[in-house]
């Protein structure tokens, strides 16, 4: 089985800290400075609240808003850029530009703020182009998100007021829409032996261990099988040869002596 390689670069990393510190600068900016940036939030259908289609995924509302969406998003977009590294780039800028503007066309009238579109964007975006691509490693990630994240899924209806499911939803429709955009240059499913033209299951050291009705062969009772097969090849190696006597009169001193000369023929 031939399996791509996916090598690590520091540079991957690159994206993830600076938005994560980004995060926790304007928060600090904001907190110590009581400059209230929340007012440059999303506000839906105003051309004004448009300005937080950029500036949103920075603005949270407290310390704990903060840590929450923190570690998500280092987590998910490292996962972005190193398995699909082809096109993270483009996901990323696309993700937040149609997630906050679907936000700001579905939203309720209020601000809204905070990376957790973006989050959910990840979400939608990694599980299901990891089902899609018939990848095991690919799979193990979206097996990842769903097992670690799973629980995000609630907070896309309107189960707490204060909670911007509207960006929720948006997010994780957006990744859904993005993972079937963006379709190509994946990891490729891997091609095992037995796919090969020129696999011959007789040669298969693994397929020796069954016999014709796919049942198991205890080791040994194999062992036992290939020792009886050797001693039949040389049995039958040893019947194949034959001795032929041919006499030869030699003469000495005028007398008449016959001999034999063997030939082993095969």
């Amino acid at each position: 089985m031939k399996s791509e390689t996916l090598p690590f670069k520091i540079n991957m990393l690159l994206y993830p800290l600076l938005m994560v510190v980004a995060m926790w600068f304007v928060f600090w900016l904001d907190f110590n400075n009581d400059l209230h940036l929340s007012k440059y939030g999303v506000y839906p259908r105003t051309i004004r609240g448009l300005r937080g289609v950029i500036f949103s995924p920075f603005l949270h509302g407290d310390g704990a808003h903060l840590w929450h969406n923190t570690l998500p998003i280092f987590i998910l977009s490292t996962s972005l850029i190193y398995f699909y590294r082809a096109y993270a780039t483009q996901v990323i800028i696309w993700g937040t530009l149609l997630t906050g503007i679907l936000t700001w066309l579905i939203g309720r009238p209020s601000h809204h703020i905070g990376a957790s579109g973006i989050i959910y964007m990840l979400f939608g975006f990694l599980l299901l182009k990891g089902l899609l691509s018939k990848n095991f490693r690919l799979l193990a990630v979206s097996f990842f998100v769903v097992f670690v994240y799973g629980g995000m899924i609630w907070y896309v209806t309107p189960i707490k007021r204060e909670i911007s499911w509207e960006g929720h939803l948006s997010g994780l429709l957006v990744g859904a829409i993005l993972s079937l955009v963006f379709n190509k240059n994946i990891l490729k499913a891997p091609k095992y032996r037995w796919q090969n033209d020129t696999y011959q299951e007789d040669n298969d050291a693994f397929m020796q261990c069954f016999d014709e009705h796919g049942n198991f062969i205890p080791t040994s009772v194999r062992l036992q099988l290939e020792l009886e097969a050797e001693q039949a090849v040389k049995t039958s190696a040893a019947s194949a040869i034959r001795l032929i006597y041919e006499p030869i009169a030699k003469t000495k001193k005028g007398e008449t002596k016959k001999s034999y000369v063997i030939y082993k023929l095969k």
